[in-house]
C-alpha cells in the first residue's frame, strides 16, 4: 500500500497507540492487580520473543557477506558497549526517567503530598508512569519495523510495514496502559517524533541503507528488546535508554569493517 505522503504510516501508528492506550485505561483500573501483572508478563514474553526474531539478523547472509562470517557478532557486541558506554557517560536513561517524571507531575496536577503514606503512593505513581512512558517509547521505537518501514514510507516506497506495526503497537498499547495507565499514551508523541524524524531522513538519503547496515542495526535493537523484556518480566532492570546509542553505532562500526576489508 503507497502512502499518500511521507509520514502518513507514522501518523496510522500514532493513532492506534492512543487508541489502544486508551481502551487499555479504560478497562485497567477494572482488572486485579493480579491480572494486569499476567498481562505484562505475556507482554514481556512476545516482547522477548520479538527480540530473538531480530536479533537473529546477526545470521543474515548479506551481513556475513559484507564483513566475514566471525564480524557479526563482533560488531553487535562492539555496538553494545559502545553505546552503552557513552549513553551511560551523557546519563540517557536518568535524563529520560527524569524528563517522565516531570511530565508525569505536571499530567497529575495537584499540590506536593505531605503524609507519609501518600508521599508513597505518589512515589509509586510516578514509578509506574515513568515505566509505562520509557518501556513503551522504546518498544514502539526501537524495533526492526520502526527503522526500515519508517524508510520506506520516506522514500515512496509504501507504507505496509508502518501499518503491520501499528496493528501490533495498539494491541501492545492496549495491554500495557491497562498495567501502567497514561504513561503509554504518552508514548505516542515518542513514536511520532522517533519515526518522524526517520521518516524525514528517507526522504533526505533517497535509497535504503545497504542490507549489511540494516541487519547490524536490527539485531542490536534485538539485543536491546531483550533487555525490555527482562524490565517487563521483573527479572532485571536493564538500562536500556543508556544502549540507545547503540542503534547509531551499528551500521557506523558496519561501515568501518567493511572499509577496512
Amino acid at each position: 500500500m503507497d502512502g499518500a505522503f511521507p509520514g502518513l504510516g507514522t501518523l496510522i501508528n500514532v493513532v492506534t497507540i492512543v487508541v489502544g492506550s486508551l481502551l487499555g485505561m479504560a478497562v485497567g483500573h477494572r482488572l486485579p492487580g493480579r491480572t494486569r501483572s499476567v498481562v505484562t508478563d505475556c507482554l514481556g514474553l512476545t516482547t522477548l520473543l520479538m527480540a530473538g526474531l531480530s536479533a537473529l539478523s546477526v545470521t543474515d547472509t548479506a551481513f556475513s557477506a559484507a564483513v566475514g562470517t566471525g564480524a557479526p557478532v563482533l560488531i553487535v557486541l562492539g555496538s553494545l558497549l559502545i553505546g552503552g558506554i557513552t549513553g551511560s557517560l551523557l546519563g540517557i536513561e536518568e535524563r529520560l526517567e527524569g524528563l517522565a517524571g516531570r511530565i508525569q507531575e505536571r499530567l497529575a496536577r495537584r499540590p506536593t503530598l505531605v503524609g507519609a503514606e501518600e508521599t508513597g503512593q505518589d512515589h509509586r505513581a510516578r514509578e509506574r508512569f515513568i515505566e509505562g512512558w520509557l518501556s513503551a517509547s522504546l518498544l514502539f521505537c526501537v524495533g526492526p519495523l520502526t527503522i526500515l518501514g519508517s524508510l520506506s514510507d520516506g522514500l515512496g516506497r509504501g507504507i505496509d510495514q508502518l501499518t503491520l506495526k501499528s496493528v501490533l503497537d495498539g494491541f501492545a498499547a492496549m495491554a500495557f496502559a491497562s498495567s501502567f495507565g497514561v504513561g503509554v499514551l504518552l508514548s505516542a508523541g515518542s513514536v511520532l517524533v522517533v519515526q518522524g524524524l526517520l521518516t524525514l531522513l528517507g526522504v533526505l538519503l533517497g535509497s535504503l541503507m545497504p542490507d549489511a547496515h540494516v541487519a547490524a542495526l536490527t539485531a542490536t535493537g534485538g539485543l536491546m528488546l531483550v533487555g525490555i523484556s527482562l524490565r517487563l518480566l521483573r527479572i532485571k532492570d536493564v538500562p536500556v535508554g543508556d544502549l540507545l546509542p547503540a542503534l547509531l553505532v551499528a551500521p557506523l562500526l558496519t561501515q568501518l569493517v567493511v572499509a577496512l576489508r
